[in-house]
């Protein structure tokens, strides 16, 4: 009777197991949201003869290398924005700074706007690292954000707007007249959203 009851015990350990792992594996991905509240740039699978704006995404698994992308694009009457690899808008942040880049939006502000973190190695930059379509490489840098490298343009750091949830969407245009689709020159969309 009592191995029958340790067997059960151990079932019972293991299904218990099974399902955290499963909870802690179901955090938010859409729109490239980590656990942390932090965006990356989907990965997209490199290959020289593909064009960064038509470059299938990576799922980030498997051997094939693996970068991110920028891409220049006309959306939802903004004129021209600088969108990742999977067409959605990126925006700049009028009370961060340029020169040095300074990030300012942190702890709830994160869970709207999702800084874009891009997945270089210490040896690369942003310019070897990130694919362009339209999007001048050596405008591209990054700002450390707790230890993460957040991608800027032009000095200024990027993010997604959690309320923009397919591709082409500029909700987050003229938010609180500080939030701004940023455009190829990093400068910020004039057009209101």
């Amino acid at each position: 009777m009592i191995p029958h009851r340790i067997v059960l015990a151990s079932v019972a350990g293991l299904v218990s197991a099974l399902l955290l792992a499963a909870c802690d594996s179901s955090t938010d991905n859409a729109a490239g949201r980590s656990s942390g509240g932090v965006a990356s740039i989907a990965p997209v699978a490199t290959a020289a003869s593909e064009s960064a704006a038509s470059a299938p995404a990576g799922d980030g698994s498997g051997d094939t290398d693996t970068t991110t992308a920028l891409v220049a694009a006309a959306v939802g009457g903004t004129g021209d924005v600088v969108t990742d690899g999977n067409g959605m808008t990126l925006y700049r942040y009028d009370k961060d700074e340029s020169n040095p880049s300074k990030w300012t939006c942190s702890g709830t502000c994160t869970n709207t706007w999702i800084p874009v973190i891009v997945q270089d190695s210490p040896q690369d930059s942003p310019q070897d690292s990130v694919r362009t379509s339209g999007v001048q490489k050596s405008l591209l840098g990054t700002v450390h954000r707790d230890g993460k490298p957040q991608l800027t343009l032009a000095g200024w750091p990027l993010y997604r707007y959690s309320g923009d949830t397919a591709a082409g969407q500029v909700n987050g245009q003229g938010k609180d007249g500080q939030w701004h689709a940023v455009t190829p020159a990093g400068g910020k969309s004039g057009a209101s959203g």
